[in-house]
């Protein structure tokens, strides 16, 4: 047997397991816990600190993450072999964890370098976007912004000409949800203020035609806001020729911008995790986490989403919900979430993913008490439908699916302008035409991936306070926001990450 220092993280008092810092060799003797390792143990997986009888629950975060499926003695690896799960109530206590925000003194306001449009609105990028109605304009809308590729010398302020299209639009029920929520995201990104133009393509005869889509929305065309359809343009050729005088109409308008200091309470911070780790829900989430509870501080707002990650980690928000009404909204949607899973043959414990599981992660409940984290302390102000705008400063919960670009194109069609991406395993998403940051959860997969990070948040795990980290990001996501490019903008990432739900049945 050898002795090992190897580092094990317990989180709180109350848990019965640990997380190895590093891989633990089978029979090391760890200390200072004079505890024998059984098995070995892979960096980010749990261990057993005590003797977990059959049935009795695996406590992490002070909180139940499964049940024992077997008697687990003390120095066992703790994962999906030997831990189920099932429901349990929780005391969701509405409210009762409401707290005063701290608002920093409007004279003390954090700043970022920001464009105000004419409308007030504030951008962070400066995009013209080329959006459609339905899968059928798709090659024609790329054709588009393929001749703006490199925009002309003339436009030096704008950031690029982008296509953002999709597989849906027609062969769905003309008055469901799934149209609601398809014409809901393209009209949220037509008003998005990182976009000073847009040109709306259609086909002409599709369910989602462009009529339909400005009934069904508050979105009117504008000088800003312009649409055309292939069959009433005259073909492809004739669409493609129109659309370009139209994009060069709105690049005069959109290069007539320039960046000036804003307050910080202008951002709209999109919350996400994606390839996460057993390390996700100790050091990058929860200094996203303290960064998002800074930018509250500083007026702004922050919009958490992924529904089927919070699920068993959903009451540590309808404890700090800003009123009943909030609460209870949550848990509908929780509520939905169960009941869709069942009908289309699933369950809430499909996720994690095969690569979560790799990484540490063992269970739902898990995966969500880590992924929960990201939404900080502050109090939950609203809960928002898939894709619907933000009406409230502070922090927010969005009904998405975990699904990564799912989710936050949803975020940013509610009115995101920069989202922070947490991951451990390694994650390359981009987000036209919002910056997104990618927050690395441990030095190891950073170092690996450096021409993909933008920060690594696995100095936590080496002794940086979450305070500090959450700091460091926050000046981060200023210096993001008043222009500095992010790794994934440098790659050329986010033409092909705009991904709106699909719900209901295709026809």
């Amino acid at each position: 047997m050898t002795t090992t220092r190897a580092r094990l993280i317990k989180l709180n008092n109350n848990d019965n397991v640990a997380v190895a810092s590093s891989e633990i060799s089978s029979g090391a003797i760890l200390t200072p816990q004079s505890l024998t390792a059984l098995n070995e143990i892979p960096a980010g997986h749990k261990i057993a600190l005590s003797f977990i009888p059959k049935d009795q629950p695996i406590i992490k975060y002070n909180q139940i993450i499964g049940f024992a499926n077997s008697d687990i003695t003390p120095g066992s690896h703790v994962h999906t072999h030997n831990v189920y799960v099932e429901g349990f109530k929780r005391d969701h206590a509405i409210s009762q964890d409401l707290k005063p925000t701290q608002l920093i003194p409007i004279k003390d306001i954090a700043t970022f370098d920001g464009i105000i449009r004419p409308d007030g609105r504030i951008a962070t990028r400066n995009y013209i976007g080329v959006l459609t109605t339905v899968n059928c304009s798709a090659t024609v809308a790329k054709y588009i912004a393929d001749l703006f590729r490199r925009i002309p010398e003339q436009f030096p302020n704008v950031d690029g000409v982008v296509a953002l299209t999709h597989a849906y639009g027609c062969g769905m029920n003309a008055k469901g949800k799934g149209l609601e929520l398809l014409q809901n995201t393209i009209a949220g990104y037509a008003v998005h203020p990182n976009f000073a133009g847009v040109l709306i393509v259609g086909l002409g005869c599709e369910t989602n035609q462009i009529d339909y889509l400005l009934e069904g929305t508050s979105l009117t065309l504008s000088e800003t806001v312009r649409a055309m359809t292939i069959q009433e343009s005259g073909g492809t050729s004739a669409t493609i020729k129109a659309g370009e005088s139209q994009i060069f109409e709105m690049l005069e308008i959109a290069n007539d911008t320039k960046r000036v200091p804003v307050p910080a309470s202008h951002l709209v911070l999109g919350l996400e995790c994606g390839g996460s780790d057993a390390y996700s829900g100790i050091s990058a989430n929860p200094a996203l986490g303290k960064a998002s509870d800074l930018l509250i501080q500083n007026g702004g707002t922050s919009i958490l989403g992924e529904t089927p990650e919070i699920y068993g980690a959903e009451h540590l928000l309808t404890r700090r919900a800003a009123d009943m009404n909030v609460g209870k909204k949550l848990l509908d949607f929780v509520h939905w979430w169960e009941d869709y899973t069942s009908r289309n043959g699933g369950e809430m414990d499909n996720n994690p993913s095969p690569g979560n599981k790799d990484g540490g992660l063992t269970t739902i409940y898990e995966k969500s008490l880590g992924a929960v984290a990201k939404g900080g302390t502050s109090n939950l102000v609203d809960v928002l439908d898939y894709a619907e705008q933000v009406k409230k400063s502070g922090f927010n919960f969005m009904n998405t699916p975990g699904y990564d670009p799912v989710s936050v194109t949803g975020m940013v069609a509610g009115g995101a302008n920069i989202v922070c991406f947490t991951t451990g395993r390694g994650s390359v998403f981009g987000c036209k035409p919002v910056p997104s940051l990618k927050l690395a959860t441990n030095s190891k997969m950073y170092e690996s991936m450096k021409d993909d990070m933008d920060i690594n948040l696995g100095t936590i795990l080496e002794g940086e306070s979450i305070e500090d980290a959450g700091e460091r990001l926050f000046n981060l996501i200023l210096s993001t926001a008043s222009g500095k490019a992010t790794k994934s903008e440098e790659l050329g990432f986010g033409d092909e990450e705009f991904t709106p739900w699909q719900l209901g049945a295709v026809m």
